[in-house]
């Protein structure tokens, strides 16, 4: 399966939305990789291991379900959370790409893969619907909280 969609962060042309910087949503989404329990509620545990300055392995814990995955920084525009296949698990990614479309026009594209075949894709074209579904409530959700934590300034630069 693969799956992508944008989310806009800001809109000049609508002053109800707070705007973010380029720096301040890349400081939330290294955040979101980094601190993954501000952004997911049902999340049990998450243990940062090896890190460099590429990125950081993390060990992830949703009761009896581990997840391994493997962060991979690309300052100042993209994330990848990389998945190796492990028990029950495919191998998978998510990448968030921060795009400008002009000088304060910013969006995060959001682009979700598995290492399902053709085949495996038909049988589980119902279930994917569901996570497609679900994938975009989370990076909704992601969002969300992003701006709460600029509106706090907890994404400004002086913090880090």
């Amino acid at each position: 399966m693969k799956f992508e969609h944008l989310i806009e962060i800001n809109d000049p042309l609508n002053p109800l939305i707070d705007s973010l910087t380029h720096e301040q949503l890349w400081r939330g989404l290294v955040l979101r990789a980094e601190s993954p329990k501000l952004f997911v509620p049902h999340l049990d545990e998450v243990r940062i291991g090896e890190r460099s300055d590429k990125g950081f392995k993390r060990t992830q814990r949703y009761g009896d379900l581990v997840i391994e995955d493997t962060v991979v920084l690309e300052y100042p525009n993209r994330i990848r959370y990389e998945v190796a296949a492990q028990g029950e698990i495919s191998k998978s990614s998510l990448t968030m790409t921060i795009e400008s479309h002009g000088q304060d026009h910013l969006f995060v594209r959001f682009e979700y893969e598995d290492a399902h075949n053709a085949r495996e894709d038909e049988e589980n074209a119902m279930f994917d619907e569901f996570r497609r579904s679900a994938y975009q409530e989370s990076d909704i959700d992601t969002i969300r909280v992003l701006r709460e934590l600029a509106e706090e300034g907890r994404l400004d630069a002086t913090l880090n």
